[in-house]
């Protein structure tokens, strides 16, 4: 049954649907947001409780050098990268953009696999950039070191060390020499 509508009374405009555009972008952060996920979740569950991590930094990640650090170091080379990374960085309208570029490249025909590798390529090239700026603010880092705090650094690196060759990392997922 159906009820008449009184003229008078505004009727709701019609919702115009989604572009394809912004669906694929919704998607494909979808994705790296998963990916992301993904990937913490396998960090916890191949090195097991991240309990003694006071804070989920990614600088915890950093494998045995960076946690062998002390907290202080640790703190600032954090923010020392921070800030080195947002001077150059891309506004989050322009990262939105070269995704949106990738989704086009990927859906036009006559498909152009250089444009997409392009695009990816200078993704990938940003996030080495910050792998290997984190690499040079830890080697300062370790240079501007007294002998008495090398040798302290050396003993926690070793101490990583040897849980890890005590079977802590490449054990848990089967993985073996």
């Amino acid at each position: 049954m159906t009820f008449p509508t009184d003229p008078q009374m505004p009727q709701p405009a019609p919702r115009a649907p989604l572009r394809g555009w912004i669906k694929a972008l919704l998607f494909v952060s979808l994705a790296i947001n998963l990916a992301v996920a993904g990937l913490a979740i396998g960090a916890v569950l191949r090195h097991g409780d991240m309990a003694d991590h006071k804070r989920g930094h990614s600088d915890q990640f950093g494998g045995p050098y960076t946690s062998a650090l002390t907290r202080e170091d640790r703190r600032a080379i954090w923010r020392e990268m921070r800030g080195q990374h947002r001077e150059g960085r891309p506004s989050r309208a322009e990262i939105q953009a070269e995704f949106a570029a990738v989704v086009a490249a990927l859906r036009a025909e006559p498909y152009d696999p250089a444009q997409v590798r392009a695009i990816v390529g200078r993704q990938f090239a940003a996030g080495i950039a910050r792998q290997q700026m984190g690499q040079a603010l830890l080697l300062d880092r370790i240079d501007g070191m007294s002998p008495a705090e090398r040798a302290g650094f050396a003993d926690r690196l070793d101490e990583r060390l040897a849980k890890w060759r005590e079977g802590k990392g490449r054990e848990r997922d089967g993985a073996r020499d």
